[in-house]
């Protein structure tokens, strides 16, 4: 198994906007009085920005538009809907929100089904009906190499969700429970926490309990990941918010925000710097009102391509 892809899905955002839904449990969300015309203006031309650089690098951007009705505030972030998988695995996910839920788009799945080789459509949106949910690479964190997931429990994380899917994608599960420094727990495990090929970024204090902490550390080193623990100051600039993909000549780049970045010391930079290379982008309007970041925006294709 690999564990990044050179091929990823960006929703280019049609009406791009602070959602007071999401807002109940996302402490990294920010509402203030600008004009909501001018905030969806502005994420646009983050987003297209964004692919550009991307697409400087070679990586293949699949940039699928959303559409203007029903109104998808979060439809940016697609990592949270659905995810592919090397075994011919397609999986869409159990959303928290009720607005959020729209944004699982069938013509996307259908031109996945067309173009990709599918051996199984599998959905686990029907646990909505019972208040359990699962967002996808949201609340997966997936060490794809070596068949490992960790994930941290909030709402929007049901550790029975959570040995279900480990139990359909045969995978081994860590689950742990992270917190703020206010105790609140984090709502996403990957706004703490990213694992690529030879590297870990986590917020180990957000992991509380000196046990789960130690599981966590253990399960990083056993697969031989250098660990870059970053703070929780840096953790809510969302330096945890990173995602390695493929550019040209399978160049590994580390996808960020230029707010992550700028965050990231000269010694943590040294060692991104020796297994990848970092590729920062400026999405400050998207993650101040989505509480979301650079990985948050990209859902990798990790399926066959038809020919």
């Amino acid at each position: 198994m690999n564990q990044s892809s050179n091929t990823i899905v960006m929703v280019r955002p049609a009406n791009f906007g602070f959602n007071p839904e999401t807002a109940a449990n996302n402490a990294f969300q920010v509402k203030d009085s600008e004009d909501k015309n001018i905030i969806r203006e502005k994420a646009i031309e983050e987003f297209d920005k964004a692919v550009s650089t991307l697409k400087k690098k070679s990586i293949d951007v699949i940039v699928w538009q959303d559409t203007d009705t029903p109104v998808k505030t979060d439809a940016v972030f697609p990592n949270n809907w659905f995810s592919t998988h090397e075994d011919g695995t397609l999986l869409t996910y159990p959303m928290y929100s009720h607005n959020r839920r729209l944004e699982r788009d069938q013509e996307l799945i259908d031109y996945l089904l067309r173009n990709y080789e599918v051996n199984r459509d599998y959905t686990m949106a029907h646990y909505e009906d019972e208040n359990l949910y699962l967002e996808g690479t949201g609340s997966l964190i997936l060490d794809r190499e070596n068949k490992i997931v960790y994930a941290c429990g909030s709402e929007r994380t049901s550790v029975a969700l959570f040995d279900k899917w480990c139990i359909i994608m045969n995978y081994k599960g860590v689950f742990f429970e992270a917190k703020d420094p206010k105790g609140v727990p984090i709502y996403h495990t990957n706004v703490m926490m990213t694992v690529c090929s030879d590297l870990a970024v986590i917020c180990l204090a957000s992991i509380q309990n000196p046990i789960e902490r130690e599981k966590v550390l253990e399960s990083l080193q056993l697969c031989s990941k250098k660990i870059i623990d970053i703070s929780f100051e840096q953790m809510n600039h969302f330096a945890g918010n990173m995602i390695e993909v493929l550019g040209n000549d399978n160049i590994k780049y580390l996808v960020m925000s230029k707010t992550a970045y700028d965050v990231l010391t000269t010694k943590q930079l040294d060692i991104i710097n020796a297994h990848a290379r970092p590729l920062p982008i400026e999405i400050p309007t998207i993650e101040k009102y989505g509480g979301g970041s650079a990985r948050c925006m990209i859902a990798e294709i990790f399926l066959k391509k038809k020919f």
